[in-house]
């Protein structure tokens, strides 16, 4: 007796869904271990912070590395998740020939209200699995960064981070990839709000 069992894609399989016009260009969607998401949509307070870590982000980097938001990170054999932002190292081509792979990946930062729960339980082994070293949550429930570090696999063949740092709303935080920069955190997390 057979089992139904969902179709999984490929990273080629699903850029040639997008080449075919499958998808339409408002589509708020994911490629997780092969399997296509569509991204939760986002609240006030998400879209607030989003907006607060633009004005900073840039000012802060500046020219040493290239900030990129809910654009693909490419984490073969068939995940490309659109983090909120990343870090990624400079390139010549600006990525034009290519995603940034994990090797290129400085920070994953996801803003987290009602994908919190997946950015922790799904999106954290996705992204030790892949070897980025560093991803930061900013948790919109508690009103705090949780800033993970160190990706390990345990004997069971899970992924996960082995250090758990939490860093409260009126903290500063050094970037894990340039020690000498910070954010205050004070700067982007929204007022707290009841969801």
């Amino acid at each position: 007796m057979s089992i139904a069992q969902a179709k999984r894609f490929t990273l080629d399989e699903y850029h040639r869904l997008g080449e075919l016009g499958f998808f339409h260009e408002d589509d708020h969607i994911e490629l997780i271990n092969g399997e296509i998401i569509e991204m939760a949509s986002k609240g006030t307070a998400h879209e607030t912070c989003l907006r607060k870590l633009w004005k900073e982000l840039p000012k802060i980097l500046g020219d040493k590395a290239t900030l990129q938001s809910q654009a693909p990170i490419t984490l073969p054999p068939n995940s490309e998740p659109e983090p909120d932002f990343a870090i990624v190292q400079n390139r010549a081509d600006d990525y034009l020939s290519a995603h940034p792979k994990p090797a290129d990946v400085l920070l994953v930062m996801e803003v987290s209200d009602s994908s919190l729960a997946y950015d922790q339980d799904v999106k954290i082994p996705l992204y030790a699995k892949a070897g980025i070293t560093d991803y930061w949550i900013f948790n919109l429930f508690d009103n705090y960064l949780e800033a993970y570090s160190e990706p390990y696999q345990d004997n069971q063949g899970r992924y996960g981070y082995s250090n758990k740092r939490i860093f409260l709303s009126n903290e500063v935080i050094n970037f894990p990839c340039f020690p000498n920069l910070s954010l205050d955190l004070a700067r982007v997390f929204p007022p707290k709000l009841n969801f």
